[in-house]
């Protein structure tokens, strides 16, 4: 079945993937496969930034990471399966290059139901299904 399973969390709301969070922990239990969990931090404007305390996107950056960490930590799987990344970027952008780029068999992620604004703009999850290097199974939020 699936070796590397990508698992996108947006770090803001990490229970919104408690779904996708259970099945890659059943994947990765039952078939062996290997989780990376994976947020995208967006990308702060110059103008932006020049607002902001010095280092606050290092700061996010490690923050994130952490938040990451414990979700990974609370998964019912072996040691060693969990693999943790942050990137700067597009959520879309950033999570199909990662899965080209770790070599990803999977992208497992969550999505909200289509509204009118995503059929005339698109969401992440439209982006990434069609453009993604691998297999991607997206499950509906409730």
């Amino acid at each position: 079945m699936f070796k590397k399973i990508l698992l996108p969390v947006d770090p803001a709301e990490p229970e919104f993937a408690s779904d996708a969070l259970e099945k890659a922990s059943q994947l990765a239990r039952d078939y062996g496969a290997k989780i990376h969990l994976l947020a995208v931090c967006p990308e702060v404007q110059s103008f932006v930034a020049s607002q902001l305390p010095e280092g606050f996107q290092d700061r996010e950056l490690k923050e994130t990471a952490k938040v990451l960490e414990a979700i990974g930590g609370k998964l019912d799987v072996p040691g060693g399966t969990v693999d943790c990344y942050v990137r700067m970027g597009s959520v879309y952008h950033e999570v199909i290059e990662e899965a080209d780029k770790a070599s990803c068999d999977l992208i497992l992620m969550t999505s909200h139901r289509p509204g009118l604004s995503t059929y005339f703009i698109g969401s992440n999850a439209a982006h990434i299904v069609r453009h993604a290097p691998c297999s991607v199974m997206v499950l509906r939020g409730s």
